[in-house]
């Protein structure tokens, strides 16, 4: 018999510390090398944390919400023999640079399993992976997951796989799911959530850049009645392609324009005090998910046409809700787009995803009266409302950029001349 103590692994991107979402083992539990153990979450994404050996769980490091930092011990193992035991990775240096992250499976050598082990880890029940959000949804509406077959990587349950269910298994009639809006009228009900997981990455972020990035938002309106129709059309005669949505000639827009206002697809770098303009544009789409705001990247935007764009958004959108996307994924933005979609509303104030220096806000596209050569007419507009990093980035540059945005969709067919 032996001990194997599992120290938290160098997760690549600059990790130097990961929160606890969920453990899905507990002392004296019987795992398999593989088996996930944890669902950890760097200020880049979810990841989940496979077993390095094969043994009983001796005891593990931390509660959900808790911080971990690399080269700690993260959990401990009884393993069969001393033959077993792994060498331990080492923690990162400061120094280091950590430009990709190497998978979990590959900081572990292959161990030898008896059979005795093995059996015994094959009669541990099989661990549910999914999200926190999901899990406490299940939670709420009384679903147990174990009942829910995952589609996901390693049979991981994602938000289609619960809805699918709750849709076959609907709750019976006058028993509201939770959630619902139905409240007791004689008292009052407090719910305390403890700041954790993605939230607090999203409270940090939000919290970092108001108090170091001074805003500028510059809200024009734009008539989308061409780019609308436009759309329509290539939808309709190219219904075996990517469908394309109003937000693609968005992204394809500001791709143009960024072109020609470079300033404004930058990050700053505050340590080094410098300025980073990017000739590449890798653009960020801010994602609503059960889990909270993120924002997934599309590198290399000029590589891509119209609807390998709009299929490019689409699969950047699922991947974060379904929480599928690798940290980098979720790295590497040099401007972001963000809508709210019908919920838009008329102006926004958009905040910068730091360290970027320019974000566009998509406000919803409404019917108005507008007038066009001195006569009243019905026109589709949309505002868009963008905040911009006055620091280094002018007023007069930041409301160019957003004119210029404008003419390319109010005249769509300049969106495609080179």
């Amino acid at each position: 018999m032996g001990e194997y103590v599992f120290k938290l692994p160098d997760l690549g991107e600059g990790t130097v510390e990961v929160e606890i979402v969920e453990w899905f083992v507990k002392p004296g539990d019987v795992v398999a090398e593989g088996d996930i153990i944890a669902d950890v979450l760097t200020d880049k994404a979810n990841i989940d944390v496979p077993a390095p050996v094969t043994g009983v769980v001796l005891r593990t490091t931390g509660e959900p919400g808790d911080m971990v930092a690399v080269g700690a011990e993260l959990a401990a193992f009884r393993i069969e023999s001393e033959a077993q035991t792994l060498p331990v990775p080492p923690a990162p240096k400061a120094t280091e640079p950590h430009t990709e992250r190497p998978p979990l499976e590959a900081m572990a050598t292959p161990a030898r399993k008896s059979a005795e082990t093995v059996s015994a880890a094959a009669r541990t029940t099989t661990k549910v992976i999914t999200s926190p959000a999901i899990r406490r949804r299940a939670q709420e509406n009384g679903i147990d997951l174990a009942e829910i077959p995952g589609t996901g990587p390693r049979g991981r349950i994602l938000k289609t796989d619960l809805d699918a269910y709750i849709a076959r298994n609907p709750a019976p009639a006058g028993q509201p799911l939770q959630g619902s809006t139905a409240y007791a009228a004689d008292k009052d009900e407090i719910e305390e959530i403890k700041v954790i997981g993605v939230r607090r990455v999203i409270a940090r972020r939000m919290a970092q850049s108001k108090a170091e990035i001074p805003h500028f938002t510059y809200v024009e309106e734009i008539d989308v009645t061409e780019v609308d129709a436009l759309q329509r059309h290539l939808n309709q005669e190219h219904a075996d392609r990517s469908r394309v949505s109003l937000l693609a000639f968005v992204c394809l827009a500001v791709l143009r324009a960024v072109g020609e206002f470079p300033q404004c697809n930058a990050t700053f770098d505050v340590e080094s005090g410098v300025i980073k303009r990017y000739r590449n544009v890798h653009l960020g789409i801010a994602t609503q998910t059960p889990d909270g705001l993120k924002v997934p990247v599309i590198r290399n935007l000029e590589r891509h046409d119209l609807w390998s764009l709009a299929a490019a958004i689409a699969d950047a959108a699922d991947g974060a809700r379904n929480n599928t996307l690798e940290a980098r994924d979720l790295s590497g933005s040099t401007i972001t787009v963000t809508s709210l979609g019908k919920l838009g509303g008329i102006v926004t104030t958009p905040v910068i995803n730091y360290p970027e220096v320019a974000i566009v806000g998509v406000n919803k596209a409404v019917k108005r009266p507008v007038v066009v050569d001195d006569t009243v007419t019905v026109r589709l507009m949309m505002n868009l409302s963008s905040s911009f990093d006055h620091r280094f980035v002018d007023g007069f540059d930041a409301a160019s950029m957003v004119q210029r945005v404008k003419a390319l969709l109010e005249h769509p067919a300049t969106l495609f001349l080179q």
